[in-house]
């Protein structure tokens, strides 16, 4: 049996939680957009879906990359970017909205998804976080599930938000909300 899950990030200890209450059923992780129609990566095979930190590999009928999102250079496997996909599947352009359009796609037809990933060595897509939801924090852009993963490593934070707090000096500051173990 298998349960499929997408639109939105799956953390490790959620997966692991539901692999020890249903040992029999599989997760298989997609990722996809409606500007690419549906899914463009999933986890395929008992192999790949005991990845937990991955959506899988990019579909064979999509051309993918990963870009500095300030200077548009393709960046190397373990790099974190902006994803840009391209493809059959992908749109052509929103109808009726040019300026959309040309934010969204570069002129070889490339989609911009705005969200932050790398390829691993091995080319499973990994999801960071999204450029719609960066902190501006002086010179550094910080994506707040990378904090997030990072206070969710600690066995005393059960669940965690980041998110940005103005701060007049630097921009922006990572704001965190944190929730402790329930204990009687």
């Amino acid at each position: 049996m298998f349960l499929g899950c997408g639109g939105g990030p799956l953390s490790e200890d959620v997966a692991v939680k539901f692999r020890d209450k249903f040992p029999n059923v599989e997760i298989l992780r997609g990722y996809g957009l409606t500007e690419t129609a549906a899914l463009a990566a999933a986890t395929k095979g008992p192999m790949e879906v005991i990845r937990l930190d991955s959506v899988g590999r990019i579909s064979e009928i999509m051309d993918a990359k990963i870009v500095d999102p300030i200077t548009r250079e393709a960046l190397f496997p373990d790099q974190v970017g902006e994803l840009w996909l391209l493809g059959q599947n992908v749109m052509k352009g929103y109808v009726g909205d040019d300026n959309a359009t040309a934010e969204t796609l570069d002129p070889e037809g490339w989609l911009k998804t705005a969200d932050l990933c790398y390829f691993d060595s091995q080319g499973f897509l990994v999801i960071v976080g999204t450029l719609k939801e960066l902190i501006k924090y002086k010179a550094f852009q910080v994506p707040p599930a990378e904090l997030e993963h990072l206070l969710l490593s600690n066995p005393e934070i059960t669940d965690a938000a980041v998110i940005p707090y103005p701060d007049e000096a630097v921009g922006q500051i990572p704001m965190a909300f944190m929730v402790a173990p329930y204990k009687q």
